[in-house]
């Protein structure tokens, strides 16, 4: 297993490749001024050449870049997926910072194909919490074809843009003081889903009482059938937020074994 870290700036200029020994403790990051990548590559002889682009959440405020990011690499790298973490740069009210991060990395990866062992055709997108709205954003506002993912995998996400029925805090990070009802309708994602959206699997939990992420499942996987795009929802009885990859989540065993299902199934 590879790591390959990223830093947008000077990718033209050096990329680096360590082995990674050990995994990084799970842990949060704030501050992001500028975006970075860290790509995990399976062993060769496990290589699907699938790969997932993953989004933590942290409502557009920080990154969970441990539990909801990183620590994911060993279950996709089993499976033989590359997994390729986003750190992308907190929005601050200007809501094109991550979308334009995200849809770089889609790219990035699909042009660095070759050189990791990708299929550009099966390339997916992860996100959680707010991470969940940006993957869910890119999946649905994709500006061309080869940003748009395969696939997209959402962990208790953040769907409306309404602070209503979606986060406010969320909301205010990636709109700023105001937004229009037009940019809130826009940015609502359960109502821009297309036949061209990705498949989707929904995965949350009904007491998650912080985001109301069940409502803005349930609202998401509606919205994707009747765009008539394959989705399959798993509501846990239990967990609340933000459980990620964490082993304490009371569901961990039935999530894994979910979302391993859901892989084979294309």
């Amino acid at each position: 297993m590879k790591t390959i870290r990223i830093l947008f700036a000077v990718i033209a200029m050096m990329t680096s490749f360590v082995m990674a020994a050990q995994w990084s403790p799970t842990k949060a990051i704030f501050d992001i001024n500028e975006p970075i990548m860290k790509v995990f590559l399976p062993k060769d002889e496990l290589n699907t050449g699938r790969a997932v682009v993953a989004c933590p959440g942290g409502s557009y405020l920080g990154h969970a870049i441990g539990h909801e990011g990183w620590d994911w690499a060993p279950f996709f790298n089993r499976h033989g997926i590359a997994l390729i973490v986003l750190q992308y740069t907190l929005p601050g009210g200007d809501r094109s910072k991550p979308i334009n991060d995200a849809e770089a990395a889609m790219k990035l990866v699909r042009d660095s194909a070759e050189r990791w062992g990708i299929n550009p055709l099966s390339v997916g997108i992860m996100g959680s919490s707010a991470g969940g709205h940006l993957a869910s954003t890119i999946a649905t506002h994709f500006s061309s074809p080869d940003v748009r993912p395969d696939f997209q995998i959402l962990f208790y996400p953040v769907i409306s843009m309404d602070p209503a029925r979606g986060h406010q805090l969320t909301h205010e990070s990636f709109f700023g003081a105001s937004a229009t009802p037009e940019l809130i309708e826009k940015y609502s994602n359960e109502k821009q889903c297309n036949a061209t959206t990705p498949r989707a699997i929904i995965l949350t939990s009904d007491d998650d009482s912080g985001v109301n992420s069940a409502h803005n499942a349930a609202s998401y996987y509606i919205a994707l059938k009747e765009a008539g795009v394959p989705a399959t929802l798993h509501v846990y009885p239990s967990g609340e937020h933000g459980w990620g990859c964490l082993q304490s989540f009371q569901h961990h065993t039935q999530m894994l074994s979910d979302l391993s299902d859901w892989l084979h199934t294309f």
